[in-house]
């Protein structure tokens, strides 16, 4: 079976983990903080705080940027649900903004007619696929007193317009990343949130460990054991192990980006002839990280249902997968509001993601685009 998506794991990689879990300390030792710092290099932040998932930091990210039940969140339907969750999960108002058709980001024209009617507590844009969504305008959109955190879980290595990449927060408050196995690089789970801002970044910090600082040695040096919880955190933490292996994938990172980008563009080659299905974001491969490759299909025009598409795919050794059903349309969103955006509801009907991951080939690429012409252009 071909899956929609994987990790690529190497003898490297085995490595640098064997070599921690040998080490004195396998959690809150010194590889999870040169982990940081190897990321943020990368991406051009000054500061990152590694925590347990992609979920765990869009949540803490939110009560650093101090959202409450008295404010309201905007984001994207187009998303796993941990997005908006986030906002929930700091018991806040989470409104949605419909999507741009053509990329599955965020509509920054829709986007602009919701903040001249709400007033916003904080922006969590979505890089969906790996796509940079246009942070520059809609950092100009947005005013000024709104914070801005990006969802960038399927776009570390990718880059905006101007060359400086996803994560450099030049456009935002904070940047929140995954390492799931199937995203840029992994961790096995983990994730990690970048910023610029020194007292953000101390109280991600403090938030990511049950609310509790330690640091009172000029205080208290007949007392080296002291220490407080002075809010309320979560055991939000990475373990060493994680962020070794984390290094390891990280010096890979720029090969992962260009074979993922290859293949896309190989696919685009034959689909963009298709008569039946077509692919999101065509002509933007190169800014991307290519995390998804998604075709919105006719399905009403071939006769088949999505499910019929699937079914016949697996059949065949292909998996595909949907991304996303619309996160408003959960019963948990649904019950609480109702709410229809037309493009999103579009998007939705048609789309369905098929494989693109580092050790994808040649011919199985050529096997899976021949299925999909089989399937719905006869």
């Amino acid at each position: 079976m071909i899956p929609y998506s994987r990790q690529y794991i190497d003898s490297n990689d085995i490595k640098h983990v064997v070599k921690t879990l040998k080490s004195k300390l396998i959690t809150q030792g010194p590889i999870i903080e040169k982990f940081e710092k190897l990321i943020c290099k990368f991406v051009g932040a000054k500061y990152a705080v590694a925590v347990s998932s992609c979920s765990a930091g869009l949540h803490i990210a939110a009560m650093a940027g101090k959202l409450n039940k008295t404010k309201k969140l905007l984001t994207s339907p187009n998303s796993f649900c941990s997005t908006a969750n986030a906002g929930i999960h700091c018991s806040a108002k989470v409104d949605f903004a419909d999507i741009n058709i053509e990329t599955g980001n965020i509509s920054l024209i829709n986007l602009k007619q919701k903040m001249r009617k709400n007033k916003y507590k904080m922006l969590i844009p979505v890089h969906f696929a790996g796509l940079p969504v246009d942070m520059k305008h809609l950092k100009k959109i947005t005013p000024k007193k709104t914070i801005i955190i990006e969802d960038a879980a399927h776009a570390l290595g990718a880059n905006y317009k101007d060359g400086s990449k996803i994560g450099c927060c030049k456009y935002s408050d904070m940047t929140v990343f995954s390492f799931h196995p199937v995203k840029s690089i992994t961790t096995g789970e983990g994730g990690i949130v970048t910023t610029n801002n020194k007292g953000l970044y101390e109280n991600l910090k403090i938030l990511r460990s049950h609310g509790i600082v330690k640091n009172f040695a000029k205080k208290n040096k007949t007392n080296p054991w002291y220490y407080e919880m002075q809010t309320l955190g979560f055991h939000y933490r990475i373990t060493d192990i994680q962020c070794a292996l984390g290094i390891s994938q990280l010096k890979k990172i720029n090969g992962f980006i260009r074979r993922r980008r290859k293949i896309a563009e190989y696919y685009d080659k034959f689909f963009i002839k298709f008569k039946n299905c077509k692919p999101l974001q065509l002509h933007q491969r190169n800014l991307s990280a290519n995390h998804l490759y998604v075709l919105k299909i006719n399905f009403k025009k071939i006769k088949k249902s999505r499910k019929k598409v699937m079914e016949i795919l697996k059949k065949k050794g292909i998996s595909t997968q949907v991304h996303y059903i619309p996160i408003y349309s959960h019963p948990f969103y649904r019950e609480k509001r109702k709410i229809n955006l037309s493009n999103m509801s579009s998007y939705y009907e048609q789309c369905l993601s098929i494989p693109i991951f580092y050790s994808l080939n040649k011919k199985q690429q050529n096997y899976i685009i021949k299925s999909f012409k089989e399937i719905v252009e006869n």
